[in-house]
């Protein structure tokens, strides 16, 4: 028997954003369906965001008894327990999983189910033996590793962000086809746990950041063993032995790359094909659902966020726009999203993180209206007591002033960047962080360093030596 379920709002999807839409609207007393056909948390939880940066965190100590010496600690090779490294980062999503589950969010008052849902018309889903009418709907099914069509690679196994953090060993040889983020970090990750690492890239690596600061990035990159190989094109895959190969287009002829294993990270694709779209009357592409700035689809009374939408693909995007929905869905509000200071973070080491625009962006748009302002680390006295100099803080302003856009290079990038986005968020101009009291000595030194090499053409002029002669006359 089909059973009906009448809901004030129906939420597709049990991600972050998912989730924070269903725990913000039973709590507010609207009547909650929550549907997820797989593992509550999603892909951040599960296959993305804590487990990437819990195997990066196991690399990263791993480096860091290996550069134990510049300290004047005798350390060595670490030894590297391959189980003991996977175990850690299950255990990262084990402690997570419980704030996601179907237990808790059934607790808070959401009516969980554990089926996909489907649109049958314009106001229903079909899940299981179960229907949801719903007032409104949410679509927030995430995205899903692209898998490109290269030649013999559906012939050969490989791994993809959904399974290298369930493998039972690591690498002999990884190689890596993709240099964005997460082809970077993971091969960042796997090199400091002792693997060798080649990775593959069409383009450039890392196309989205400011390359200045990708510049310095790769260097540290380059210098920790990886092999990075940009602008080539692989023509086909194929079984090496026990590994597997990656045959280049070169001069002439073909070049082999063999290694143990290969990870694709090659992107994300939204997840839309198994909602019947056409029957609720939601324009989509191959990019994700067409949303307007208050993030209604086409059928005004269907929402989609997060990675489904087409957008920034980040968790706290996802995040973001659960807010943006709440406020439209359930109080009428005509609330509207707004990406201009949205920051994003490579979490290799060094990290690298970006806000608003590059200088090449802000050229493009105000042409010569601008300032570029630099502070490099080595210039701060606690990354020096560190021994982590090398890095970059990089803003972009107008001549008057107005932030458009800072990206960081260095460690702890991630949290550094957190003063430009809320200086931008909240319309400080350069002058608030600059006249901030940061405490010494502090890494964020280097922002408040960076916004004061603004007043220095004009502080150190000679304009400004002429009134101090002048007034220094009066006594």
């Amino acid at each position: 028997m089909t059973e009906t379920i009448k809901a004030d709002i129906c939420v597709i999807g049990g991600g972050s954003g998912g989730l924070l839409v269903s725990a913000g609207a039973a709590q507010m007393g609207a009547k909650t369906v929550l549907l997820e056909k797989g593992k509550m948390g999603g892909d951040c939880l599960n296959y993305g965001c804590v487990p990437s940066k819990a195997l990066l965190a196991a690399g990263h100590a791993a480096q860091a008894i290996r550069g134990a010496g510049k300290f004047g600690v005798t350390a060595g090779e670490p030894k590297i327990d391959a189980s003991g490294v996977f175990k850690h980062v299950h255990g990262a999503i084990g402690a997570i999983a419980p704030n996601d589950s179907v237990e808790r969010f059934t607790g808070l008052g959401v009516n969980v189910i554990e089926e996909a849902g489907r649109f049958i018309d314009e106001k229903t889903v079909e899940a299981g033996d179960t229907r949801i009418e719903a007032r409104r709907f949410v679509i927030s099914t995430g995205s899903s590793a692209f898998v490109p069509p290269i030649p013999g690679l559906s012939d050969i196994f490989y791994y993809t962000n959904e399974t290298i953090f369930y493998a039972d060993e690591l690498p002999t040889h990884l190689i890596v086809i993709g240099g964005g983020p997460i082809g970077i970090e993971m091969a960042q990750a796997h090199r400091h746990l002792g693997c060798e690492v080649t990775v593959l890239e069409v383009a450039k690596i890392m196309p989205k950041d400011d390359q200045e600061l990708v510049e310095i990035a790769r260097n540290q990159l380059e210098k920790d063993g990886l092999n990075i190989r940009e602008g080539v094109n692989i023509s086909r895959l194929e079984k090496d032995g026990d590994g597997i190969a990656a045959i280049l287009e070169a001069d002439g002829g073909e070049e082999k790359i063999s290694g143990s294993h290969l990870l694709v990270a090659t992107g994300r694709r939204a997840n839309v094909d198994v909602l019947n779209l056409e029957a609720a009357g939601v324009k989509y592409s191959p990019r994700g659902i067409e949303v307007d700035n208050r993030l209604r689809t086409s059928n005004k009374k269907i929402f989609a966020i997060g990675d489904v939408a087409g957008g920034l693909q980040f968790t706290h995007v996802a995040g973001y726009h659960a807010g943006v929905v709440i406020k439209n869905a359930l109080f009428r509000l005509p609330a509207k999203a707004d990406h201009s200071t949205v920051p994003w973070v490579t979490y290799t080491a060094p990290e690298l993180a970006q806000v608003g625009l590059t200088d090449i962006q802000a050229k493009k748009k105000y042409g010569d209206d601008i300032r570029v302002l630099r502070w490099p680390f080595h210039e701060n006295d606690r990354a020096q007591a560190e021994g982590e100099t090398e890095g970059l803080v990089k803003v972009v302003t107008t001549k008057k002033g107005v932030i458009l856009g800072a990206g960081i290079v260095g460690p702890h990038a991630g949290e550094l960047i957190q003063t430009w986005v809320l200086a931008m968020s909240q319309k400080i101009k350069i002058g608030g962080v600059a006249t901030m009291i940061a405490p010494y000595p502090t890494l964020a030194e280097v922002n408040k360093r960076a916004a004061g090499s603004y007043y220095t053409p004009s502080l150190f002029s000679e304009k400004t030596r002429k009134i101090v002669r002048f007034l220094s006359k009066f006594g």
